[in-house]
């Protein structure tokens, strides 16, 4: 039986969004599942975290003296605040690359206060304002590490996407992985539910150093995983070093979670018809349901775990639920 999220206006339903999920522990069995753990979706930005990883691996992340705070920005989608475009802006700087290099595109900062200041001061968005420049960051590095040349790195036939290919191979032990173009032009892949999982719970292992060293980076910077107020970053922060998460687009999510009753987990959600509101709050029922989140932890996030509906009065006018079978 899948998650179900249940919107309401006053007492009636007016919408319901289906949510599927699977959890894998350490031995790579799938311990819990709702709805259909094969099922095959695209695992958007929640990919980020393992094609930052191949440019540890290959040596560049070091090569360009990359730090943690810069590690993490390659896992994010940031929501183009201050912090984010300094560190994107470093990261070029030490490659030796402008943001003319990047093929990300160009899209207004994601935090409202930084885009009405980019508009009051009569700035354009420039690349290191898209959500996907700290990624893109990291490839370019790896461009440079392996062939000096930045131009094409978006491409699939080009290294650096050959070297991350690779790594995902590595690491999902699938050799012909479906691969299709993401909203920052760099590819990305589709994988099962229980995939998705299994790489998740990778990252809460020691198995692979460069991904300790992710999973390290995205534990200390939080902040620049996501920004102010979102769901991810608030996630890291409460989980302490115990777990982190990476979310993606049409609402996929990816969290690793150590030490919760003694094993390392490895959680995919995905709401089928992409809904971003069914996310957060379905997550932390989730886990709530499953005891899989400590008290404080719970309290920590306790914003995310029921979810009114405000009308443009502020008016209280129905709210948001979900129900997980026991």
């Amino acid at each position: 039986m899948p998650i179900l999220c249940r919107v309401t206006r006053g007492d009636l339903t007016e919408s319901i969004h289906v949510i599927f999920a699977t959890i894998v522990d350490d031995s790579g069995s799938v311990i819990y599942s709702s709805g259909d753990s094969n099922y095959l979706t695209c695992i958007r930005s929640s990919l980020k975290p393992f094609q930052a990883a191949a440019s540890i691996k290959e040596g560049a992340v070091d090569a360009f003296r990359f730090s943690d705070d810069e590690i993490a920005l390659m896992c994010a989608s940031h929501l183009g605040e201050d912090i984010h475009i300094k560190t994107a802006g470093n990261m070029l700087k030490k490659i030796g690359y402008t943001a003319d290099n990047y093929e990300c595109g160009i899209h207004p900062p994601a935090d409202i206060a930084s885009r009405h200041d980019l508009i009051q001061s009569k700035i354009k968005p420039n690349p290191l304002h898209n959500n996907c420049s700290g990624k893109h960051a990291g490839m370019l590095s790896l461009a440079k590490h392996l062939t000096g040349e930045p131009k094409g790195y978006i491409k699939s036939e080009y290294p650096v996407q050959k070297t991350i290919y690779k790594y995902l191979q590595k690491y999902t032990g699938i050799q012909d992985i479906p691969m299709e173009i993401d909203g920052c032009s760099a590819p990305t892949a589709f994988f099962t539910m229980e995939t998705i999982a299994k790489l998740y719970q990778i990252l809460a292992t020691d198995k692979y150093p460069e991904l300790v060293r992710v999973y390290n980076a995205m534990a200390s910077y939080p902040y620049n995983i996501a920004g102010k107020g979102h769901f991810d970053t608030k996630f890291i922060s409460a989980l302490n070093g115990n777990g982190v998460t990476k979310g993606g687009g049409e609402s996929i999510r990816g969290i690793a979670l150590k030490n919760r009753n003694g094993k390392n987990l490895g959680i995919s959600l995905k709401v089928l018809d992409g809904s971003s509101r069914a996310m957060p709050i379905g997550t932390i029922t989730l886990l709530k349901h499953l005891d899989l989140l400590t008290k404080k932890e719970l309290s920590d996030l306790k914003e995310f775990s029921k979810r009114d509906r405000l009308n443009c009065r502020e008016k209280n006018i129905g709210h948001v639920e979900v129900f997980v079978e026991s």
